[in-house]
Formats: structure tokens, C-alpha cells, sequence
């Protein structure tokens, strides 16, 4: 044997280095075929973002198609539960919406899950105290309409704050959404019994409609003229809106649920004899009131995410009170009409004498002061 030269030392080293070369740009290759094959695979059917605009309207998917991002093997989001039962069952909606848009695993804390689990199926999981309390939470306080910049989120640990109650968010997966807040079967039949017994009243008549008219009031009665220059429904409105129906069905039932029912029962005209008020026959607390107006055909609301939610879950049709604040009313900064109110539903002008006086006395005080 003879030591090889320095010539062939050299070419077995360039040889060496090629084929290094050569094997790493083949791995490579490899691997970003079958990431990009499989992505297409998964994603076949996934839309495009929208160019960004004010309010993001999604178009409507199936719940099993691929609507946002895979899924992340880790992370988890969340929303902090706040406000009354029609405010958490929109920030329950939006966190499932959101979190399936973004390909993240939602989950809800223990006090929403009070709020809604004894009324609705609900399905979310619930998150641990202790795992809520060690979790690096990026907090994101939600305007109340759909933006485009929240079909892209990527933080892995989110928390999402605020009110939503916006169609714009969660409308694309109604169907789940009404999946989620199924009424326990004792709420149902409960409702479905009392309808009946209305229904037995008229004896030989065809099948009656039901409206059902949610009149909220209750500390809004403060809060709308003093905060926001706004007001909520009178019994001008409520009569408009029961006439708008009974234009357009024969013989409805009005069946009344409200937080100021001695109001009601004082200012809606039940002379007809198609009114019928909760606690007047009928058992009324919130949830039996909520489950009440969802069994009912169609719905007349005032304001309120309450009012909402039980005309989104009824389905038929839906008059709602419009233009409740003076056009300078800072309620409208966080407030979309549009993105609050289906399009197909019906909006009866609200009377905003009351608080235009109240607005204007205000004025002249501060001139004068």
C-alpha cells in the first residue's frame, strides 16, 4: 500500500462535500413537499380573509370544515365571564366562534359555566382556578363587531375581555351556536306546556302564534338617558310593534316577560285579550322567561343582549326598538346597529323626546353654571 497523494486526498474531500450537499437540499426538499401536500389536504376548502374593513361579515360554514387555521397542538383560550346572562351567553358565543377561526382549543371558567350549564347543553370544557391563575394570559379587550384582525390571532394563551353580543362574530356558525344553547328538556316542556295551555283557551281555533316581548327596564331606566342620551321601549313602541304583527297573522298570543312587570302590566294594552304577562298564569323567573320566549314564533324586543338572544334562538321574525340614542351619544362608539341587529329583522324608530329635552336642559344648566 502507497499513501495516497494530495490530489486524491482533494477530490475525496470535494466528493465528500458534494454529496453532503446533495443529501441535505434532497431532505429538504422532502420535507416542504409533504408539509405543503398536507396542508392542502387539510385545508382544501378554507376562504380566504376578507380585505380588511370596519365590520367583517364571515360567510357562512359547516362547524366540520376546515374554517380557520389547523389546530394548534397546544395553547388555550379563554374569556373572562362578566355582566348578566345575555352578556355571558355572547361572550360564550364569540369565544367559541374566534377560538375555532384561529385553530385553538377554547375553553370557559367556572362562573360562566354556573351562569349557563343549568339552562343550555353547553359544551365547552371548563378550566381549572389553578391553571387559570398560572397561565401567561395575553389579555384582548373585543370591540362588539366582527374585525378582520381577529381571524389572525396567534397568541397561544389568550384571554379575551368585553361585551360581545354581535351576530358579526358567530353568525357563519349559527347552526352550532344554537346547538350549544339547547334548553335542558325540563325548560322546554315547561315552556311548551304553558304555550299549550294558551293555546287550549281558544277552543276550535286553528294553531295561534306566539310573540313573545321582552321589555327590558331595570337599571337601564337610569343608565340609557344619563349615560348614553338614549331610552328604552315605551308603550308607544310596544303597541306599534304588537300592531306590526297583528297586521300580519291572525289572532296572535302576545306572551310578555320584562324585569318591570307592574310597568307592563300598567302601560301594555291587554284589553284585546291577546296579552298575556309572566306571573300572570305563568311562571316567570329569567330562565323560565328565556325559555318561554324561544318556544314562542317570533319575537318583539327592546334592548338588551337578554331581548337578543332570545329572538336569535327563536328564529321566525324579529321587530327591535332602532335609534334609541341622540345621534351624539358616546354609546354609539362601541355600539354598530348593524352589527347588533340581523338584517332581516324589522326596527321601529324609538321617541327620543323624552331625552332630547333632558339633553337640552343639561346644556343650558352647564351655560348657565
Amino acid at each position: 500500500m502507497w499513501p495516497p497523494s494530495r490530489r486524491q486526498l482533494c477530490l475525496a474531500f470535494l466528493l465528500v462535500c458534494a454529496l453532503s450537499a446533495f443529501s441535505f437540499l434532497l431532505s429538504l426538499h422532502q420535507d416542504l413537499f409533504r408539509n405543503g401536500l398536507a396542508l392542502s389536504l387539510l385545508c382544501r376548502e378554507r376562504q380566504l380573509v376578507p380585505a380588511p374593513v370596519a365590520i367583517v361579515h364571515l360567510p357562512a360554514s359547516n362547524a366540520s370544515s376546515c374554517a380557520g387555521r389547523p389546530a394548534s397542538p397546544s395553547g388555550t383560550w379563554t374569556i373572562h365571564p362578566d355582566g348578566r346572562f345575555g352578556n355571558q351567553m355572547g361572550q360564550y358565543a364569540t369565544l367559541l366562534a374566534l377560538a375555532q377561526l384561529n385553530g385553538r382549543p377554547a375553553f370557559i371558567l367556572p362562573a360562566m359555566h354556573a351562569a349557563l350549564a343549568p339552562v343550555f347543553r353547553i359544551t365547552l370544557p371548563v378550566l381549572a382556578p389553578e391553571v387559570d391563575s398560572r397561565t401567561p394570559w395575553r389579555e384582548l379587550l373585543l370591540h362588539d363587531w366582527m374585525s378582520e384582525e381577529y381571524s389572525r390571532l396567534e397568541d397561544p394563551f389568550l384571554k379575551l375581555y368585553g361585551f360581545p353580543c354581535s351576530w358579526t362574530f358567530f353568525h357563519h356558525v349559527r347552526e352550532q351556536i344554537r346547538r350549544e344553547f339547547t334548553l335542558h328538556d325540563h325548560l322546554r316542556e315547561e315552556a311548551q306546556r304553558l304555550l299549550g295551555k294558551l293555546q287550549l283557551r281558544r277552543t276550535g281555533a286553528r294553531p295561534r302564534t306566539f310573540v313573545g316581548v321582552h321589555v327590558r327596564r331595570g337599571d337601564y331606566l337610569q343608565v340609557m338617558p344619563q349615560r348614553w342620551k338614549g331610552v328604552v321601549g315605551d308603550r308607544t313602541y310596544l303597541r306599534q310593534a304588537m300592531d306590526w304583527f297583528r297586521a300580519r297573522h291572525e289572532a296572535p298570543i302576545f306572551v310578555v316577560t320584562s324585569n318591570g312587570m307592574a310597568w307592563c302590566r300598567e302601560n301594555i294594552d291587554a284589553s284585546q285579550g291577546d296579552v298575556v304577562f309572566a306571573g300572570n298564569g305563568l311562571e316567570s323567573s329569567p330562565a323560565k322567561d328565556f325559555a318561554l320566549l324561544t318556544q314562542c314564533n317570533h319575537t318583539i324586543m327592546t334592548i338588551g343582549t337578554f331581548g337578543f338572544w332570545a329572538a336569535y334562538l327563536a328564529g321566525g321574525d324579529t321587530v327591535y326598538l332602532a335609534n334609541f340614542t341622540l345621534p351624539d351619544s358616546e354609546f354609539l362608539n362601541i355600539f354598530k346597529p348593524e352589527a347588533a341587529f340581523l338584517p332581516e329583522w324589522v326596527g321601529i324608530n324609538a321617541d327620543l323626546s323624552p331625552v332630547r329635552t333632558l339633553s337640552g336642559s343639561w346644556r343650558l344648566w352647564k351655560f348657565l353654571g
